[in-house]
């Protein structure tokens, strides 16, 4: 009974990890998010509970897909979390980046970054527990989604 709490905490504080990185990055760009609001917009650029949904939605996702990898058998596992760890610091310097300092091509390269990596968790999640990996796919996918907003900012915003 011990082991089953054990872990269930430890999926409660995986899941909670990402939650708390993006909340504090988000703490930090919020003035600079009110004054992006408004400045031109790119095309498809969605409404701003959108992205509070989403990243909410994908954070529980990342963290879920590492409780799974850390609770999984030993082998690959601490490997498999390396680019987790890395991404998620890329993540949180993403926003303050973009909104707060407005340097936005800076952003997108930093976006590049957290895709690679964010490529490299879902495989090495995936090696470990496949559906870890394919938790991650709506992540990378809004990945894609977010480097288009970037790159648009940047091109109409400077």
């Amino acid at each position: 009974m011990k082991t089953i709490n054990r872990i269930r905490i430890s999926y409660v504080l995986w899941a909670l990890l990402p939650l708390a990185v993006g909340g504090l990055s988000t703490l930090l760009s919020m003035d600079g998010m009110k004054e992006n609001a408004l400045l031109p917009q790119p095309a498809l650029q969605p409404p701003g509970w959108v992205f509070s949904l989403a990243w909410g939605v994908l954070y529980l996702l990342m963290g879920i897909g590492a409780g799974l990898v850390y609770n999984a058998e030993p082998r690959g596992r601490k490997d498999a979390l390396i680019p987790f760890f890395g991404q998620l610091v890329l993540n949180f310097l993403w926003s303050p980046l973009f909104f707060a300092l407005k340097l936005r091509l800076a952003a997108f390269f930093v976006l590049l970054g957290m895709f690679g990596l964010a490529v490299w968790m879902t495989v090495a999640f995936r090696r470990v527990r496949p559906l870890a990996g394919y938790l991650q796919i709506p992540y990378l996918l809004w990945l894609c989604f977010a480097g288009y907003l970037n790159l648009a900012g940047y091109l109409i915003n400077g």
